[in-house]
C-alpha cells in the first residue's frame, strides 16, 4: 500500500511540506545523485536504507546539502553520512511508519543508479 506517497512523484511522501511545484525539481535533484554517484545499495534494517557512494569531495557535498534540504521539508527522515577507510556511505532512516516511503527511494535508486 503506497497511501503515505504523493501521486506521480515516486518517493515523495504526502506528507511533504516543500511546495508542489519544487517537488518534481527535488526528486530530480536526487536522481541525478543516484545516477552519477550510486555504486552500492543495502538494507540492514526495514527502517534503514545505505547507499554507497563515490568517494569525492563533490559528492559529499552533494549528499549532505541534499539530506540538509530534505530533513526541512520531511523532518521524519534521518539522514547520516560518513566518511571513512576510503568510502562514502550515506544513511536513510525512517520511523517504521513511513517504511513505504523508505522502500520507493530504494527502488527509485535501483531505477536510476547504473549498479
Amino acid at each position: 500500500m503506497t497511501h503515505d506517497l504523493a501521486p506521480g512523484l515516486g518517493w515523495v511522501p504526502s506528507s511533504c511540506t516543500l511546495p508542489s511545484a519544487e517537488q518534481p525539481l527535488r526528486v530530480a535533484e536526487f536522481d541525478a545523485l543516484f545516477a552519477d554517484a550510486v555504486r552500492g545499495v543495502a538494507r540492514p534494517e526495514r527502517t534503514r536504507l545505505r547507499l554507497e557512494l563515490v568517494l569525492s569531495p563533490e559528492n559529499a557535498a552533494r549528499a549532505a546539502e541534499l539530506a540538509a534540504r530534505e530533513n526541512g521539508c520531511c523532518s521524519f527522515f534521518a539522514f547520516g553520512l560518513s566518511i571513512a577507510a576510503g568510502s562514502l556511505t550515506l544513511d536513510v532512516a525512517v520511523p517504521a511508519e513511513h517504511v513505504e516511503v523508505l522502500d520507493a527511494l530504494q527502488a527509485r535508486v535501483g531505477a536510476v543508479a547504473p549498479l
